[in-house]
């Protein structure tokens, strides 16, 4: 079977199959999740879903009051060693249990998702595109913009209804370390993107993607 790009081809049940990484970043609030979970919901078991939030570091020796202080947006923040880890194994067609975080804790949790290899591997994450080992992991890099005011805004409803937060923490956690590491560490990685799209909600570009997984899982025989 030929291989696209630089997937990989492994070995599942007695077939060749060739895996594709997909990886979706973009600031905050940008919609990144949206367009991964409109994917996910397209393709269901024939793609496997990774978010690189999940791999915050555990923080067990830090008061909980010190880990709402913590700066989350630095690329040191996240265990991208054990990332770069998983994702090499799922392309080696070997599942893996990733770790999963506790929002409400500012903490990782004991709980683990068992992931198994799959013809087509989503990646998530802010910082995702701010490592070159990931990059390298990746066959389609995508990065989702918008504007700074929607971002904020799309942050704020999501932290006090999914992450039980309070707003005044929001906005602090905001001022001081989401925007300015943004600037510093998130927004260059659009020059690294092989496509860039202005909304998780963008249906052109959700189409062109959609159909280049409909190609590869056509190839794979799925």
């Amino acid at each position: 079977m030929a291989v696209s790009g630089h997937s990989t081809v492994y070995r599942k049940a007695g077939f060749y199959m060739e895996c594709f990484v997909i990886g979706i970043a973009g600031g905050t609030g940008s919609g990144k999740s949206t367009f991964t979970n409109r994917l996910k919901d397209a393709f269901g078991d024939a793609v496997a879903v990774v978010y690189h939030d999940n791999y915050y570091r555990r923080q067990d020796e830090i008061p909980f009051e010190e880990r709402k202080k913590v700066n989350y947006d630095h690329p040191d923040s996240l265990e991208t060693d054990l990332l770069v880890e998983h994702l090499q194994a799922l392309k080696r067609g070997e599942a893996v249990d990733c770790p999963v975080y506790d929002y409400t804790q500012h903490n990782r949790s004991d709980k683990t998702v068992h992931i198994e290899p799959k013809p087509i591997i989503l990646v998530e994450g802010i910082l995702l595109l701010a490592d070159i080992r990931v990059r390298r992991l990746i066959d389609i890099k995508i990065y989702v913009e918008a504007d700074a005011d929607e971002r904020i805004l799309r942050r704020i409803v999501r932290d006090v209804k999914e992450r039980g937060r309070d707003l005044d923490n929001i906005v602090e956690q905001y001022l001081t370390t989401v925007k300015p590491m943004h600037y510093l560490y998130v927004e260059p990685t659009r020059a690294t993107a092989d496509i860039v799209i202005n909304s998780g909600k963008n249906n052109v570009a959700f189409d062109i993607v959609q159909s280049k997984i409909r190609l590869l899982l056509q190839e794979a025989g799925q």
